[in-house]
């Protein structure tokens, strides 16, 4: 029992992946500029491979790794070519084996667009709309009936009062 209970107590502290950036099987619009790799265990600083190929074999990662406790990351030179790209690890950790794997991505590597030329029509100047005094005579007719209301509401409030 005892042998049992040390076997299940280090195999909780092998190192094991955790996540990936682009995620395993996604399919990317947007080149990415770097892959991280991300493990359990906090990663020696020095030992650590990552490497990135394209759909025709070639690498296309810069080979600078940089390890932040548990992650490591890769830089990419921009990706061009539509395809799968695999990315293989090599992750150490202290006092464990080594996490060895590989995994795939899909880039899509947008069309390119040919803009489009403008082509500029002649705009139609309007003229400024002038007032006519059919207008205006209706407007000023409005404006003094508002106030002969309001004269009138006066007058009609002023007598209730006063009959209290």
């Amino acid at each position: 029992m005892l042998l049992l209970t040390l076997l299940g107590t280090t195999a909780t502290f092998a190192n094991t992946l955790v996540s990936t950036s682009p995620i395993s099987g996604s399919t990317l619009s947007v080149s990415p500029t770097s892959v991280t790799v991300t493990g359990q265990l906090p990663l020696l600083p020095e030992a650590n491979e990552i490497s990135v190929t394209g759909p025709n074999g070639v690498r296309v990662d810069d080979g600078t790794i940089t390890v932040n406790d548990v992650s490591a990351t890769v830089g990419l030179s921009p990706l061009t070519e539509s395809g799968f790209y695999t990315v293989s690890y090599l992750l150490y950790a202290e006092a464990d084996a080594p996490l060895e794997g590989s995994y795939r991505f899909k880039y899509q590597a947008p069309s390119t667009i040919a803009p489009q030329t403008p082509d500029p029509q002649p705009t139609q100047t309007q003229a400024p709309a002038s007032s006519s005094w059919a207008t205006n005579i209706f407007v000023i007719f409005l404006l003094l009936m508002a106030v002969a209301v309001t004269v009138g509401l006066s007058l009609y409030a002023r007598k209730l009062f006063n009959n209290r």
